[in-house]
């Protein structure tokens, strides 16, 4: 990056944001206190990237910071209030303005000690990294940057502003942040970095789950979540919070024997995230409505998580068979219940956790399409079992073909056209994403004569499976169906 382009930046976002920064620096300068826009903000103006919030720091106390900005927000909480931050509203604009501090985690602690301090450059040496220590003074607007932190966003480094073993130290998350930083920014970490998170990788065990789950999926959604993931298993720290990802380092996939399953994981995420592209730009230019459920938003952590995931299952079914061959039976199913697991530990909602492990559950579905062929039967199976996934299912398959023979990457590829064609054609003629049977429960209970009970689920998974067999079979034929099976029963 450009150094003049990174100030011309900055200066934009400055001028863009005077509305806010103007009044608010003169409000505390008026007061005797001082005040800076800091961290993640500066960093993000020189980046050109989207500022969603700006962050703030002060020597005043969170009392006289609510008595200088209360009657000039629109609104304002103070739900940080223990840790020295309130947060408030200005003009649709989130601002969080904290006072100087130190923290630091006791050795077996998950939470950390706060203590205010009452100088700019004190607060910005117990700060992440170099690329997080930079400030703007207001109402002056100086730029403070006592730790070179400019420099090393232009070199694309990661830093500490002092010893990186004494930052971890402080905050064990500090290291799950850098791989952070490499996914969204695009950074390398330097050798006393990576060297400290290697030391002290047993560290990040102290960190809430909550809080790795958040750093995890902001690496995940990055530009590069293959540089972070490979980060933090060079590192160790998987070890502690992804060990199903570095344990595939120890295996040797059957159909890619010039990787080890691991590798492969990392090329599979890394062609997810460019279909992943592919596909929504092909649905934007179909015109396909936002809520529509297959509508795909970049970047999606569902189906990059899955992507990563799909093969976790691969350690546990590995089988040696006579002549050398390896085998993993059922690795689809194991993968989906160990992917479960972790998210679980890690705190995932279960609507995500759910659609992740369905991915990892339904990613081999797809393999033998191409040699035996499918009945119009097996496709609407395919499409009713992904539902709601069916696009990051589409998205998850295709990146699983990772072999070097160009070949057999052709056949697949040709093949899981067809499938998407097929999927296509049929729409065009039933509701696919919502396939039911032609009699609804009601109507299964007024033909029969019946009360609600066990038999009438299961005369509708009856004329459910004729309905995935037949395609649409109308009312008339749909009732004689349903009075074949009810006779055929002895009812």
């Amino acid at each position: 990056m450009d150094p003049q382009t990174a100030h011309n930046r900055l200066h934009d976002k400055l001028d863009e944001l005077e509305h806010i920064i103007g009044p608010l620096g003169q409000r505390f300068s008026s007061a005797g206190f001082e005040l800076a826009l800091v961290g993640g903000s500066v960093r993000d103006a020189l980046l050109g990237r989207p500022m969603p919030d700006l962050d703030f720091t002060t020597d005043a106390h969170p009392d006289d910071i609510l008595g200088l900005i209360s009657d000039w927000v629109d609104t304002h909480w103070d739900i940080g209030r223990e840790f020295g931050t309130i947060g408030a509203v200005k003009s649709g604009v989130q601002i969080e303005i904290t006072t100087y501090r130190a923290e630091a985690y006791e050795e077996d602690s998950r939470k950390p000690v706060v203590a205010f301090g009452t100088d700019l450059d004190a607060d910005l040496v117990r700060r992440d990294f170099t690329i997080g220590a930079m400030a703007i003074r207001l109402p002056s607007k100086t730029f403070v940057d006592p730790h070179h932190g400019f420099d090393d966003l232009i070199a694309g480094r990661i830093r500490t502003p002092g010893a990186a073993a004494d930052s971890f130290s402080d905050d064990p998350l500090r290291m799950m942040r850098a791989a952070r930083f490499t996914s969204q920014l695009g950074l390398d970490p330097v050798p006393e970095v990576e060297e400290a998170m290697t030391a002290m990788a047993d560290r990040i065990e102290i960190i809430s789950a909550e809080r790795v789950q958040v750093e995890l999926v902001k690496l995940i959604t990055g530009i590069d979540p293959v540089a972070g993931i490979d980060l933090l298993v060079r590192t160790g720290i998987a070890d502690h919070v992804l060990p199903e990802v570095s344990g595939l380092q120890l295996e040797t996939d059957e159909h890619h024997r010039h990787k080890d399953v691991y590798q492969h994981s990392l090329t599979v995420l890394r062609q997810a995230v460019e279909l992943e592209r592919r596909y929504a730009a092909a649905q934007e230019e179909a015109g396909m409505a936002d809520e529509d459920p297959q509508r795909l938003r970049v970047p999606d952590f569902v189906v990059r998580f899955a992507a990563l995931m799909h093969d976790v299952g691969k350690p546990a079914t590995r089988r040696f068979q006579p002549g050398g061959a390896v085998t993993f039976y059922h690795h689809d199913a194991v993968g989906a219940k160990l992917t479960a697991k972790r998210m679980k530990a890690l705190r995932f909602d279960k609507d995500t956790t759910k659609a992740v492990g369905r991915l990892v559950e339904l990613h081999l579905r797809f393999y033998g399409y191409g040699d035996a062929g499918w009945t119009d039967s097996a496709v609407r199976r395919y499409v009713t079992d992904a539902g709601r996934l069916l696009s990051r299912l589409h998205i998850l398959t295709r990146a699983d073909v990772t072999t070097r023979n160009k070949r057999k990457a052709d056949r697949l590829a040709f093949a899981y056209d067809d499938l998407e064609e097929r999927i296509e054609a049929l729409a065009k003629q039933e509701e696919l994403d919502s396939i039911r049977p032609d009699l609804d429960g009601k109507q299964i209970m007024a033909i029969l004569d019946i009360e609600p009970s066990p038999l009438v689920g299961k005369a509708y998974k009856h004329l459910l499976e004729l309905r995935m067999e037949h395609g649409p079979l109308g009312r008339e034929r749909a009732e004689a169906e349903l009075r074949s099976w009810w006779e055929s029963h002895g009812q």
